[in-house]
This record gives C-alpha cells, sequence and structure tokens, in this order.
C-alpha cells in the first residue's frame, strides 16, 4: 500500500444496532446464533502458521444450557506454548519493521469485517460461549472491539506525531517508538469479547508479538477473533494463541527471557501472583517487562439525600444486574439515606419483578446464566451467608437453580453493618448490597465508602446538590478510576470513558487511550548533528 494513501479514522464510535423485533440484524443473528448452536466447532491451536488440533480437548458448554455440547476446544502442552512463543520471535523482526500504516491497516480492516460480515457471528459466539444477551453481545463483541481496534490507530498516529524540541537547522531531534524487545504475554477473561481481542491488538499494532492465552470461557468467540484477524491479513505468529492450562502456560511465558510484557485482565490473586513470578525472576529477563493489569473491583453507588429515587434504582438494576453481574466495573455495594430508603426499595421490588432470566435467544430476557459451576457455587455461598447472618436479610431475589442452567436471580441484600462481608468481598455475580445511612451523616459515609474496599475501579455519586458533587469528587479521589455522576458506574465506552481502576483493581493504564498504547513501546531519541564540532574547547575557555 501507499502511505501517501493512509487515512487515519475519525475519533467516533460504532454505532449500536438495536435489534427491534423483525429488523434485519434480529433475523440475522437468531439465524446465526441457531446454526451455531446446533454446529459442533473445533477451536484450534494458533501457533505460527499452523492451526493445531489436539488430542485432548475440552467441551465448549453453553452456561444457559450446560449440557449441551457446542464444540471443543484444543489443549496445549509445553512444547505447544514454547513453539508459540518462538513463532513470535521469529517473526518480530518482519512486524516490528512494518510501516506502521501497513499495521493499521490490517487492524482496520478487523475492524471493518466485524462491524459488517462477522458482526452476527461474533455477537452470537458470544452470546451461546459467555450467555450474553443479545445487547450485551452487541455493545461488547461488535462495537467496542470495533472501537478498540480503529480509535487505537488513531491514537498510535498521535503518538507518533509527539516529537521533541529542535532547535535551528543543524541538530534534528527524533523519538522511535520501538516496539518491546521481545514478546508480550496476553491473559484475557470470559466477560469481555473485546478485551481479548484488544489485549492481544493494542500490542500488536504498536508493532509487538504476541502470547495470547484466553480464558477457557471464551474460547468459541476468541476463535472467531482469529478468523477475522486471519482473514483482515495479519502475518501468521504475530498473534499466537494457545488454550489449555493458565498455569502451565504462564509458568513457561514467564521463565523466558524474551519475556517483555504481560497485559492482562482478571482476578486481584492471579495478577498479584504474576507480579510476584516476574519479581522472583527479574534477574532473568532482557529488560524489564511492562506490567498491565485491570483486576477485581467492588464498585459503588452513593445516593445523596436529594438524588431521585428512580434515578438511583435504576442505576441500581442496570449496574449491578446487567450480564448477570459479571463485570468489573458491576454495582456491588451501595449506600442510601434513610429518607429515601423506603422509597427506592419499592423502586427496586418493581422494576425487578419484571425481570426474567433465560437462554439469550429469548429476547425478551434482561438475564441470563452465570458463566460456569465455580461461579454458581461462589455466589450461592454469598447469598446464603446473607440469609443466616443476623446483620444482612435479602430484600429481593435470593433464588437460585442450576439444573439446566446456571441460573441466579437478581438479589439484593439489606445489612445493618457497613463492613458486611457481601460490602467488602468481590462477588462477581448478580448480587447487590445495600447499606441505609442516617441523612446528615452522608459526608461520614463517603469517608466510610472510601476506608471499606481494598478496590477502587468504578464508583457512582448520585445527586441533585452540586456542592455535594463537588465534595464526593474530592473525598472519593482515590477511589474509583472511573467516576460516575448521576449514572450507574459501568458502561465504560471507548474513546469516551477510558477504563482502569487503581488500588487492588489494577495498574490504571486505561484501556481505550494512548495511555494503554504507550506501555508497548520504549521509545528512543536519535539526535543527528549536521554541523559536528571539530575541537573540544568552549567559547568560555577563551
Amino acid at each position: 500500500m501507499k502511505h501517501s494513501t493512509f487515512k487515519v479514522p475519525e475519533l467516533k464510535n460504532e454505532e449500536i444496532k438495536d435489534y427491534l423485533k423483525n429488523s434485519n440484524e434480529r433475523k440475522d443473528v437468531v439465524e446465526t446464533y441457531n446454526s451455531m448452536y446446533n454446529q459442533n466447532i473445533k477451536v484450534p491451536l494458533y501457533i505460527g502458521d499452523e492451526e493445531i488440533y489436539t488430542e485432548e480437548r475440552k467441551n465448549i458448554n453453553p452456561p444457559h444450557d450446560h449440557q449441551k455440547i457446542v464444540g471443543s476446544y484444543s489443549v496445549c502442552n509445553s512444547n505447544h506454548v514454547k513453539n508459540a512463543i518462538k513463532c513470535a520471535l521469529e517473526i518480530k523482526d518482519q512486524w516490528t519493521n512494518t510501516p506502521w500504516e501497513e499495521r493499521a491497516a490490517i487492524f482496520l480492516k478487523a475492524a471493518e469485517l466485524i462491524a459488517g460480515p462477522y458482526r452476527s457471528k461474533i455477537n452470537a459466539a458470544t452470546m451461546i460461549g459467555q450467555s450474553k444477551t443479545i445487547f450485551q453481545a452487541e455493545i461488547d463483541a461488535a462495537c467496542e472491539l470495533v472501537d478498540f481496534l480503529k480509535l487505537n490507530v488513531v491514537y498510535m498516529s498521535e503518538i507518533y506525531k509527539e516529537q521533541p524540541i529542535t532547535v535551528g537547522k543543524e541538530v534534528s531531534n527524533k523519538l522511535e517508538y520501538r516496539p518491546l524487545e521481545g514478546f508480550v504475554y496476553a491473559i484475557t477473561p470470559f466477560n469481555f469479547t473485546a478485551i481479548g481481542g484488544n489485549l492481544c491488538a493494542s500490542a500488536a499494532l504498536m508493532g509487538n508479538v504476541i502470547l495470547w492465552k484466553p480464558s477457557d470461557h471464551q474460547t468459541y468467540s476468541a476463535k472467531v477473533i482469529m478468523d477475522v484477524f486471519n482473514e483482515a491479513g495479519l502475518p501468521k505468529g504475530v498473534i499466537n494463541m494457545v488454550t489449555g492450562d493458565p498455569v502451565l502456560v504462564t509458568d513457561i511465558a514467564l521463565n523466558n527471557t524474551n519475556l517483555s510484557g504481560i497485559h492482562f485482565t482478571g482476578s486481584t490473586d492471579v495478577f498479584k501472583q504474576l507480579w510476584s513470578k516476574v519479581g522472583s525472576n527479574i534477574h532473568l529477563y532482557k529488560d524489564y517487562p511492562r506490567i498491565v493489569g485491570e483486576t477485581g473491583g467492588k464498585d459503588f453507588i452513593v445516593s445523596h439525600p436529594t438524588a431521585d429515587s428512580r434515578v438511583v434504582s435504576t442505576a441500581i438494576v442496570r449496574g449491578a444486574f446487567e450480564y448477570q453481574g459479571q463485570k468489573c466495573s458491576a454495582a456491588s455495594r451501595v449506600y442510601i439515606p434513610k429518607s429515601k430508603s423506603i422509597e427506592i426499595f419499592e423502586n427496586l421490588k418493581e422494576q425487578i419483578s419484571s425481570i426474567t432470566l433465560g437462554s439469550p435467544i429469548d429476547f425478551e430476557h434482561f438475564m441470563t446464566a452465570v458463566i460456569h459451576k465455580g461461579s454458581f457455587d461462589k455466589i450461592v455461598t454469598y447469598i446464603e451467608l446473607a440469609k443466616n447472618d443476623k446483620e444482612s436479610e435479602i430484600l429481593i431475589g435470593g433464588d437460585y437453580d442450576d439444573s439446566k442452567g446456571y441460573f441466579i436471580s437478581p438479589t439484593v441484600i439489606l445489612t445493618t453493618n457497613p463492613k458486611f462481608t457481601t460490602m467488602q468481598e468481590e462477588i462477581f455475580g448478580p448480587v447487590v448490597t445495600i447499606y441505609v445511612y442516617a441523612d446528615e451523616k452522608w459526608k461520614e459515609t463517603l469517608t466510610m465508602v472510601d476506608q471499606t474496599s481494598i478496590y477502587a475501579l468504578t464508583g457512582a455519586f448520585i445527586s441533585q446538590d452540586k456542592e455535594s458533587v463537588k465534595y464526593a469528587l474530592r473525598h472519593l479521589r482515590y477511589s474509583a478510576g472511573n467516576f460516575y455522576i448521576n449514572d450507574k458506574p459501568s458502561g465504560a465506552v471507548v474513546g469516551q470513558q477510558p477504563f482502569g481502576g487503581s488500588r487492588a483493581s489494577g495498574t490504571n493504564d486505561k484501556a481505550g487511550s494512548k495511555l494503554n498504547l504507550l506501555r508497548w513501546v520504549s521509545p528512543r531519541l536519535i539526535k543527528e548533528n549536521f554541523n559536528p564540532p571539530t575541537e573540544y574547547p568552549y567559547p568560555y575557555m577563551e
């Protein structure tokens, strides 16, 4: 391609489709879902220019119908992982020296494919494998992934334009934004298809080569992502995808001298283990590996006494129960004033009473199933704790059934203890806990909010009083990396709300912004002197 013809895309988000009854997009996704649901796909390992189907395989079961088998994924061994790293390093020089416009064009092509011919397929794969409703799949697998792929190109072009000062014509100063020297290890979760695509694609866009380990529970949509990258023209070996034992893959990756970075989204405990292993191996590496992680959350909503009760209850319902609460940003602890408590409780009961659960192909459902048996059992443990503790009660819900799918009804816990277990620990399910505070103590409550949790990912403050908003922003400065005023604490949009938190919630490198891309380059300053001196003395020495 000719670089002069390359055009950087606009800073514009992908339009969300509504999937209204009888619409073409709804017909397409239903037809695609039904077709894929009755197939039996096989997900290979993607290593170099090979697609490897291993003898050892694990089944892919939809969470909403866990006896159904829709396919299987390959389980890697140690040789596969070592070979994947080897293949990545073998193509590194070629990929690093590929002009950035050509790299960008590949990922822009991938965005076009997802927005167009692959839209129904990647949405259906996400609905089947991760049990997302069509709306949750659309905003994730289609729109957010397209936004990442397109807007990262915009941010990359802006980064390359940032150059040092050059004074006069005798010297030239230039920053070269080099890719990292070795390979980047991308570890991605089940809950967002877009995260799976972005954590490997963002680093690859900047010229890096990738070892990608997706979650076992996202392998269906991960295969679609790799198919898209291949069709878009990404050279084989730039992104190598292996599935199987995460401990096996991680031990091999972190014991390789060429490890240059880790791009991670997942649990806080796992991220701390990764950091510890890198620290223990620090003398092994050629350079200091970049460690970028977005981890857990215990996200809050604080309702000021002036807040509209309907706004508060809707923020709770959407913030806590969309995608069954399986978002790092999901509302999990709520603080409401006593004067509005009865009204908010009534609004919650009214709204939640109309929520139905079931298969994502039945479009009337707001919620479906949680991801797997382990998650189901963990969430049930918290519900039973609340049922049997004198400091708490189940205000709404508390029902669950895993006979067909891993279904848990939207559950609201009321506690008299602001430090109750479900106010502090991450549950990652459709469970939210409410604490009622005395109206006159709303400022003291903010201090409690800040000190209750180890996490600092997202939070929301709902109020009609401007001074209270200013106060909350000051006193909750470090409580959330993404702070929402008069809104739910979830639903960040690429380019509009760059996402990430601090404390135990991660390194706050803001996916969907230049800040994240800068982590995948190691700048080199190049000074060229056009009139170099020929003698050492300076003028002051005369």
